[in-house]
């Protein structure tokens, strides 16, 4: 069997329990129904009307899997190969910061789970654990850094550098939040975790950080809030710009929220290694082109010299089928595995993940596919 039949015979047979829902859907009204309001909503909200986050979802129902019979499907290869690394599955967990308004392991709940499921793990700059922390408890299996490029550069640098140093085999730069969105729901409740000092542990043990304040956070912690208000995001950013990130590391360097193909060229111009075609969600700017709509011209753009990732809006294992017959090489995924987490801490992490492999798997197979490398637009229609 594999690993789809696999955990179908064991939750049958009573050997697994399910401890969360296995529908999206329910998972996530279930964390509705966990979660205060402004935790909640945090994480399940969106930027303005929330038109992005809805159009997400739209967008993939438009794609449609035509499967193909008579194929012997008995035994299928799920893993895929991105900078030299074998991974078991097309799957990483996205980048999501301040975990622990939601469980109080946090990040570091997440990433044990990942690491026994072997997903890789996109460890956020805004993460309440640091990210050394982070990288110890899941040994040596898989992870990357995110980096929110800091106003001050050496900061930034600095990051990378500790990234580095702590196992990570890449880093992945957020383009699409040099400031943060308008998200409504966070405005209502006047919630901003990072003023109550969730989400800024990386900066809180950063030597370069601590360096600019006169006194230590243990001593003065609302100064140290204030300067991480004062240098988290960078408008100013430009192409240019990656010489400097590029010349602080030797790990591949990814580039998270492109959305437009000129900008896909202009990443493989500038000498990144890959590219995440993402809306953020849909929490950075409301009425954004769906990502997965957006992904067939960024992989054409490409022409295969760099690998295509996905996110904003993986659901199932459909989705993934979808993103990956378009021509990504791998997909990531965020609130389903947050879900889990509120839920059930780091079992819920894992059986979020179980569950999405487990979908993804006997759905290919059913597709008439035996591997992720077999998956091509041949198999899907779009709706006009």
């Amino acid at each position: 069997m594999s690993f789809g039949n696999e955990v179908q015979a064991m939750v049958y047979q009573g050997v697994e329990k399910n401890i969360i829902p296995p529908s999206f859907e329910k998972l996530e009204q279930k964390a509705k129904e966990h979660l205060d309001a402004k935790p909640y909503d945090y994480v399940a909200a969106s930027a303005g009307a929330e038109m992005t986050k809805r159009k997400n979802k739209q967008a993939f129902e438009k794609w449609n899997i035509i499967p193909r019979m008579l194929r012997d499907t008995s035994n299928r290869d799920l893993s895929t190969e991105l900078f030299g690394r074998k991974l078991s599955f097309p799957i990483l967990c996205a980048p999501v910061g301040v975990q622990s308004i939601i469980h109080p392991e946090g990040e570091l709940a997440s990433a044990r789970a990942a690491a026994a499921m072997n997903v890789p793990f996109v460890a956020s700059t805004a993460s309440t654990y640091n990210l050394e922390k982070t990288s110890e408890v899941m040994e040596d299996k898989e992870r990357w850094f995110q980096l929110y490029w800091s106003s001050d550069r050496e900061i930034a640098a600095s990051m990378v550098k500790r990234a580095e140093k702590a196992g990570y085999s890449a880093i992945v730069i957020t383009l699409d939040t040099p400031m943060m969105g308008w998200r409504e729901k966070d405005i209502d409740h006047a919630y901003l975790p990072f003023l109550q000092a969730e989400g800024i542990g990386n900066y809180l043990n950063d030597p370069v950080f601590l360096s600019r304040l006169d006194q230590s956070p243990e001593e003065d912690m609302t100064s140290a809030i204030l300067l991480w208000s004062q240098i988290f995001g960078n408008p100013s950013l430009t192409w240019g710009d990656l010489d400097f990130i590029k010349a602080q590391t030797s790990l591949p360097i990814v580039l998270k929220g492109i959305l437009h193909p000129e900008d896909a060229r202009l990443a493989v111009q500038h000498g990144v290694d890959g590219i995440i075609v993402s809306n953020h969600g849909g929490r950075q700017v409301d009425g954004a082109v769906p990502a997965i709509d957006a992904l067939p011209e960024i992989v054409d753009a490409v022409e295969h010299r760099i690998p295509v990732l996905m996110d904003s809006g993986i659901r199932r294992g459909s989705d993934i089928i979808k993103a990956l017959a378009i021509g990504a090489r791998a997909v990531l995924i965020g609130r389903p595995y947050m879900y889990g987490l509120a839920l059930a801490g780091e079992d819920g992490v894992k059986q979020v993940l179980r569950n999405l492999i487990a979908d993804f798997d006997l759905s290919m197979a059913l597709s008439g596919k035996t591997s992720v490398a077999e998956l091509n637009r041949e198999i899907l229609r779009k709706e006009s």
